[in-house]
C-alpha cells in the first residue's frame, strides 16, 4: 500500500477502550507506525467487549486496525526499561490512564523527555492533568454530563439525554490527534517535544460553542429544544409520509426558496418570519406550516424537491440506510473492508479525512495480542528469539 502523510512517524500507543485507540487509529490510517503496547494478561479491555464474531471483538478490531501490536508488562522493572528503549526510537507516546498513573510507573512525561527530548507525549483523560478533579476516573457519559452537552440534548419535557454515540470520547481522541500533529510540526522548527494534555470534559465544553455563548452573553440558560437550533429556523426535523426529514433553511435566501416550494411565498413578508430571530421566536407556528407541507410527501420527495431548488434537506437515516447510502458508503468510501483474523471480511468505519496525494485508510487488520512481538522488539531493540522466550517466560511480554 502507498505511504501515508505520517509515514516514518513511530507512535507508542498505550491506550485502551475508545478515546485513545481512536486517536491512534487516525494516525495509523494516515501511515504512522502505531505500535499498540498491551498488558500480556488480556490486553485492551475492548477485546472482551461486543459485538463479537466468532468470539472476536468487532469493537477492538475497528479502533485498532492499521496498528502493529506487542505485549509488555509496564509494572515489571525489566518491562519499564524495555519501554524506555522503545521511547528512544519513537516520535510519539499516547496514553489514557488516570493522571498520575504513568508517573507512579516512573514513565511520565518528565521522565520520558529525559530519555528522548523530542518525544511528543499525548494524554487523554476524563478531567486532564490539572485541577481538583484531575485524579478522578472519567468516562464518555461523565464528559457529556459535566460538559453541558446532556443538558441541551433531548426534548423539553424529557430527562437530559446522552448523545447516541460516545461523542466525549470521540472529541477527546480528535483533540489529542490535533495536539500531537501540531507538536510534530513545532518540533520540526524547535527540535523539542511537547506534552499534550486533553480532557474529555474540556473536549465537550469546547464543542458547545454558541450554546455556551448564549449564556455568557445574555444570562439565559439554554434548554433542551429537540432537533431545532437556537439561532435559525426552520432548521429541524419534520414529518414525512414514511419517516422523518431534515429541513435546514439557514438564512433568508433559503427560507424564501422553501416558501416558494411550499407554495407560500407570502410567508417571507409575514412579520412573524421576516428575519432569523423572528422565525426562531415564532418557531412553533412556523413548524405547523412546514409540517403540513412535508407530511404530504415522502422522504425522497422532500429531499429531491428541496435540494433540487437549492434548500438543504435530507432523510433522517436509520443506520441500515446510512451504511448503504451511495454518497457515504460509495463515493466517500466510509465503510472499507478488512480481513481480520478470527473474524474474516469485515466492513469497518473509516476516518473522515480524504486526502488528494495520499490515502488515509485501513492499512492492515488489528493485531492479535502480542502478534508483532518478534518483529517490533527485533527491529527496534535487537532482541533475538532466545531473548523473547526468556522475557515471555518471566511474564515481561
Amino acid at each position: 500500500m502507498e505511504k501515508g502523510l505520517l509515514d516514518g512517524i513511530v507512535v507508542l500507543d498505550l491506550t485502551r477502550v475508545l478515546a485513545g485507540p481512536y486517536a491512534g487509529m487516525i494516525m495509523a490510517d494516515m501511515g504512522a507506525t502505531v505500535i499498540k503496547v498491551e498488558n500480556p494478561n488480556g490486553g485492551d479491555d475492548t477485546r472482551k467487549m461486543g459485538p463479537f464474531i466468532n468470539d472476536n471483538s468487532v469493537y477492538y478490531t475497528n479502533f485498532n486496525r492499521s496498528k502493529v501490536g506487542c505485549t509488555l508488562n509496564l509494572k515489571d522493572p525489566e518491562g519499564k526499561e524495555i519501554f524506555k528503549g522503545l521511547v528512544k526510537k519513537a516520535d510519539v507516546v499516547i496514553e489514557n490512564y488516570r493522571p498520575g498513573t504513568m508517573e507512579k510507573l516512573g514513565l511520565g512525561y518528565e521522565e520520558l523527555k529525559k530519555i528522548n527530548p523530542q518525544i511528543i507525549y499525548g494524554s487523554v483523560s476524563g478531567f486532564g492533568h490539572t485541577g481538583p478533579l484531575s485524579k478522578r476516573a472519567g468516562y464518555d457519559i461523565v464528559g457529556q454530563a459535566m460538559g453541558g452537552l446532556m443538558s441541551t440534548t433531548g426534548w423539553p419535557d424529557d430527562p437530559a439525554t446522552r448523545v447516541g454515540t460516545p461523542m466525549g470520547d470521540v472529541l477527546g481522541g480528535l483533540n489529542m490527534v490535533i495536539g500531537v500533529l501540531a507538536s510534530l510540526v513545532n518540533r520540526e522548527k524547535t527540535g523539542l517535544g511537547e506534552k499534550v494534555d486533553v480532557a474529555l470534559v474540556d473536549s465537550v465544553v469546547s464543542a458547545m460553542e454558541n450554546i455556551t455563548m448564549i449564556y455568557q452573553s445574555t444570562g439565559r440558560i439554554p434548554q433542551r429544544i429537540g432537533n431545532r437550533y437556537e439561532s435559525i429556523y426552520p432548521y429541524d426535523s419534520f414529518p414525512a409520509k414514511d419517516g422523518d426529514v431534515i429541513i435546514a433553511a439557514g438564512n433568508n435566501k433559503l427560507f424564501a426558496i422553501l416558501c416558494d416550494v411550499m407554495g407560500t411565498p407570502e410567508l417571507t413578508k409575514d412579520e412573524r418570519f421576516l428575519e432569523a430571530k423572528d422565525r426562531v421566536a415564532n418557531h412553533a407556528e412556523l413548524r405547523k406550516i412546514v409540517s403540513a407541507w412535508s407530511s404530504a410527501h415522502t422522504i425522497q420527495e422532500v429531499d429531491e424537491i428541496l435540494n433540487g431548488a437549492g434548500c438543504p434537506a435530507s432523510a433522517v437515516n436509520t443506520i441500515d440506510r446510512m451504511v448503504k447510502d451511495p454518497q457515504i458508503a460509495g463515493a466517500r468510501e466510509m465503510f472499507p473492508e478488512i480481513d481480520q483474523p478470527g473474524i474474516g471480511k469485515l466492513h469497518v468505519t473509516a476516518t473522515a479525512q480524504k486526502l488528494t496525494r495520499t490515502k488515509s485508510c485501513p492499512r492492515k487488520a488489528a493485531p492479535l495480542l502480542g502478534e508483532d512481538n518478534a518483529s517490533i522488539y527485533g527491529e527496534y531493540l535487537g532482541f533475538d528469539q532466545t531473548k523473547l522466550s526468556e522475557l515471555k517466560a518471566k511474564g515481561v511480554i
